[in-house]
């Protein structure tokens, strides 16, 4: 049985968030990712395109979710379903640090406005 210890998880760092990876390839998952992400106080991500649909799920905090274009502002225990080739930004406006559990399938991609290509290690 694949059991991953929370001593055990992988931690990326970008973007001015942590990303904390527990179901992937690398810990035996064939075709879900999953991560702890924490979204400082005051960071704002850049906004990317996602190759493949993700489940956003807020644990702690408040944040402000832009989705296509369309700014909602979500809390604990919120869920955002994000659909594949939909754009995404994540602001935690905030003074605490929010925290998120994110799911999405094996291969997942990330364009940024840019046009540079973002093969997060979390999620493949």
């Amino acid at each position: 049985m694949p059991v991953v210890r929370s001593s055990e998880a992988v931690t990326h760092e970008i973007h001015g968030a942590r990303f904390i990876s527990y179901a992937a390839p690398l810990t035996g998952s064939e075709e879900l990712c999953a991560w702890r992400g924490e979204i400082p106080a005051g960071t704002r991500a850049p906004a990317h395109t996602v190759s493949r649909e993700e489940i956003f799920h807020l644990l702690v905090g408040e944040l402000l979710i832009t989705l296509d274009g369309r700014t909602e502002r979500v809390g604990a225990g919120d869920t955002v379903i994000v659909n594949a080739g939909s754009t995404l930004g994540v602001e935690n406006p905030t003074g605490h640090t929010a925290i998120s559990w994110v799911t999405t399938s094996v291969g997942l991609t990330a364009e940024l406005a840019d046009g540079s290509l973002l093969t997060p290690p979390w999620a493949n």
